[in-house]
């Protein structure tokens, strides 16, 4: 494994992090005091998005979109991490590669108008009832001759008021396994303005203010069965071959709000003074920078060898678990010690110091919890000795 940025890598960094603290930066503040994210903003950027090149650079290049590598795509979603995250996801959208599981006629109707800024989407798995058991998914989809009729509620579903359509996964089935009975899932797209479903305000958040969440509801919602995402009783399948790289993504964003806090700490320490002399040469701050810088990069060898290792073909879900777990922690000490050196200003919010600290508590908890990622690497590490 290279740990040099190739040229084409370098200008990928440079072009992104020049868009983050032009573009996106100057915006933070009216994001974080109002909590909103008004659509004349997000058309002006997504446009200036669109032309730097950065709109839709997770897909690949036949659909339309930069076809990064793993790698070179995780780099670039580190620079736009630096930012609020309402800005850089909603503005600078990466369509989810899910929509790549999608046939010729799928394609037309759903990926290629995100890809062009057209259609935002958005997906629909958690429940109420379920968190991170998605086999206790209730949401139920039933057959009916061509159509299927969908019932039951889904929460915590990101941006689903902008979203003009979801992918929503329903339950449809049941089979026996040597574990006990399992639910067969299948995945729909369902567009926004469908009879029978309805998207409702969410819940107010402390994370990512201006990145809302909405509860979608299902009143026997019918959709034909064109619209069913890859096969019937698949919807596992398709996930599974198609999401496993979120978790890196979540990864790289907050490596770049990390290495954000990290620089104000480092800054703010070798300018502040007490008792005569700047405050980075006082142990107590000088050993926090070195533990940060430490951490820091753990975290981001961690990331890149997954990703590196994704493109070979060799990634364990230990190997994504590890980096995303190992980050979104990191994150959070990062963040929690800047402010700590910081003292009194970091709580304040004329620096990002606050937001950042804020916005860490939700790595830990969506895209699998912190114990979920613990469960996956120890359960690899036992079944090596058939436990």
């Amino acid at each position: 494994m290279d740990f040099g940025l190739t040229e084409e890598q370098a200008m990928i960094v440079e072009t992104t992090r020049a868009f983050v603290e032009n573009e996106l930066y100057p915006h933070e503040a009216e994001v974080e005091r109002t909590g909103h994210l008004r659509m004349d903003l997000i058309k002006e950027l997504q446009a200036k998005a669109i032309e730097a090149g950065l709109y839709a650079a997770n897909l690949p290049e036949e659909v339309g979109g930069a076809g990064l590598d793993t790698l070179t795509w995780l780099l670039y979603e580190k620079e736009l991490g630096r930012a609020n995250y309402a800005l850089h996801w909603t503005c600078v959208a990466r369509p989810s590669n899910i929509l790549l599981a999608g046939n010729d006629e799928q394609r037309e109707k759903y990926l290629y108008p995100c890809i062009r800024g057209e259609k935002w989407d958005c997906l629909a798995m958690t429940e109420p009832g379920a968190g991170s058991d998605l086999r206790g998914m209730k949401a139920s989809a039933r057959e009916d001759g061509d159509d299927f009729i969908l019932n039951g509620t889904k929460h915590f579903i990101s941006h689903a008021d902008l979203a003009d359509f979801t992918i929503v996964f329903m339950a449809t089935g049941e089979e026996q396994t040597p574990r006990g009975p399992k639910k067969k899932i299948t995945a729909f797209f369902v567009d926004k303005g469908t009879k029978g479903f309805t998207v409702r305000e969410g819940y107010r958040n402390v994370s990512h203010r201006g990145y809302t969440n909405a509860v979608l509801e299902f009143d026997d919602c019918r959709v034909n069965r064109r619209q069913v995402l890859g096969e019937v009783h698949k919807g596992f399948d398709v996930a599974n071959d198609w999401l496993g790289a979120t978790r890196l993504q979540v990864a790289s964003t907050c490596l770049g709000r990390a290495e954000r806090a990290l620089a104000h700490a480092v800054s703010y320490a070798a300018e502040r003074e007490q008792f005569g002399q700047k405050i980075g040469k006082f142990q107590g701050i000088s050993f926090k920078l070195a533990d940060m810088a430490m951490e820091l990069k753990a975290a981001e060898l961690l990331t890149r060898e997954a990703g590196w290792k994704y493109d070979q073909g060799t990634v364990t879900e230990a190997d994504m678990s590890m980096a995303k777990l190992k980050a979104t922690e990191v994150l959070a000490f990062i963040a929690d010690e800047a402010i700590q050196i910081h003292g009194g200003m970091g709580l304040m919010d004329e620096l990002p110091l606050e937001r950042i600290w804020r916005d860490a508590r939700v790595e830990r908890i969506w895209e699998g919890t912190s114990e979920i990622q613990r469960h996956i690497i120890s359960r690899e590490m036992l079944r090596a000795h058939g436990a």
